[in-house]
């Protein structure tokens, strides 16, 4: 069963399951310039930070997320995987992309 993931800044939402991570979900908006290159957590281009909901967090570079925006819910779309509803603020520099 899918989860819905929100953009707060948008209110779109769209549909991830808990074996996807958020960015193949997020890929679904149909939006140009959403990153589909690394989608490993080399580049830090789809930093979002997690207003609500639970989530898997895959091992992610220190180069793009201290410990610090990980305690705080700063982590990349392409390692985390919905185990609930989620509510994003897109924060990388995918955001004007995604939320033109």
């Amino acid at each position: 069963m899918p989860f819905e993931v929100k953009l707060a800044e948008s209110e779109e939402t769209f549909a991830c399951r808990e074996n996807e991570n958020v960015l193949q979900g997020m890929c679904r908006l149909g939006k140009r310039g959403i990153p589909a290159g690394c989608r490993g957590g080399g580049c830090g281009v789809c930093k979002v930070a997690v207003l609500s909901g639970d989530y898997e967090a895959r091992r992610m570079s220190s180069c793009h997320v201290s410990e610090d925006e990980l305690q705080e819910g700063i982590v990349l779309a392409c390692r985390i995987y919905p185990s609930s509803d989620l509510e994003l603020q897109v924060i990388g520099s995918m955001k004007k992309n995604v939320l033109r």
